[in-house]
């Protein structure tokens, strides 16, 4: 039988780009870019969200031309804490959903040393192409009674967060990687799906993989972690990924996950690493991660230690943050110094 091809992803320098950002007060002034970016198109039109505490709506022709629109989001709710949204997926009959992390207020109330809270999902749908949101309620939230006052870490005392939503290639569901940050048997990047048909009534229909099953409750339920944290969040030498980014790559007919990896509780980043998986629904099938760049490799930017978010964005349609071809943009933070070139290992292919 011959071996199952190996995909490979090379980075490769490519002329900088950057993403203008949240609450940005003028194109060249731009803003910070805390969570992954999603984008959609209609028409010709690319449109891209940044988030940084709340959520900002950019449109234009590509990537490096976004200069059509500019607005800040509007939600038809309020909820406890900033909301950033990280996924967006559009239906066939062309409404957008969406999923943001929330950070709610008052946490760990006796910890002024840290900005300690807790992280759940929500989902948002938009008929407005993403100006303005619907919030169809909270779908994935950690175990009770398992946030951590005591945590050595600078942000997070629990809670799941830091995601990505991307469907099936049948698009029969969709898939959440999470990053989890509590209870500690339960720590690292997980998995949970939903329905496709469940998209406009979501709380309670989706469903977190653990022990080989998806029937686990996404508020509340327990998670199998894909990637455990191989040293717990709440120690001041924590090591984990977090923060995965996920698209299909046309040019290796893979999945493509993308993870920082922090190597202590203040968050610093070690490298971004690259996962393969052929299917989303056999959560055992994602490669190693293997780093594709070091910490001095982008240390270059601004965002130095706090470098986040690898993300990939296609540069023609349909390519978005979920679909690209062979030699995508990749960002960090919302910046591009770089293209991922992937193939196949010698004898691949």
């Amino acid at each position: 039988m011959p071996a199952e091809p190996v995909p490979t992803v090379t980075v490769v320098p490519a002329p900088p780009v950057r993403m203008r950002g949240a609450a940005s007060p003028a194109p060249d002034e731009p803003g910070d870019v805390d969570c992954n970016s999603p984008a959609h198109w209609d028409g010709e039109a690319l449109y891209l969200i940044n988030s940084a505490g709340h959520p900002w709506l950019l449109a234009g022709d590509a990537p490096d031309r976004m200069e059509a629109l500019y607005r800040r989001v509007e939600f038809d709710n309020e909820v406890s804490g900033a909301r950033w949204i990280e996924s967006t997926w559009r239906a066939a009959d062309g409404r957008l959903y969406g999923w943001y992390h929330n950070e709610p207020l008052g946490v760990c109330p006796g910890r002024a040393d840290r900005h300690l809270t807790a992280p759940r999902i929500g989902a948002v749908r938009s008929d407005d192409l993403g100006a303005t949101w619907h919030d169809l309620g909270f779908v994935l939230a950690a175990p009770p009674n398992t946030d951590r006052c005591d945590t050595a870490n600078y942000y997070f005392a629990g809670g799941i967060g830091d995601f990505c939503v991307i469907p099936d290639r049948a698009a029969d569901y969709l898939y959440f990687l999470t990053s989890t940050y509590a209870p500690a048997d339960q720590q690292g990047v997980a998995i949970a799906r939903m329905a496709v048909p469940d998209r406009d009534v979501p709380t309670g229909r989706v469903w977190k993989w653990r022990d080989g099953r998806w029937n686990e409750p996404g508020l509340g339920g327990k998670v199998t972690p894909i990637f455990p944290a191989a040293v717990d969040w709440h120690r001041a030498d924590a090591d984990a990924f977090w923060g995965p980014s996920a698209h299909w790559n046309t040019q290796v007919e893979r999945y493509v996950m993308l993870l920082n990896r922090a190597v202590d509780g203040d968050w610093t980043q070690e490298g971004i690493y690259a996962s393969f998986c052929a299917d989303l629904a056999v959560p055992t099938g994602w490669s190693e991660p293997r780093r594709i760049l070091a910490r001095p490799e982008i240390d270059g930017g601004p965002a130095g230690a706090f470098a986040w978010y690898p993300q990939v964005l296609g540069e023609t349609k349909p390519e978005t943050d979920t679909l690209a071809s062979g030699e995508p943009r990749l960002f960090v933070r919302g910046q591009s110094r770089w293209r991922l070139r992937f193939g196949f290992a010698a004898g691949g292919s």
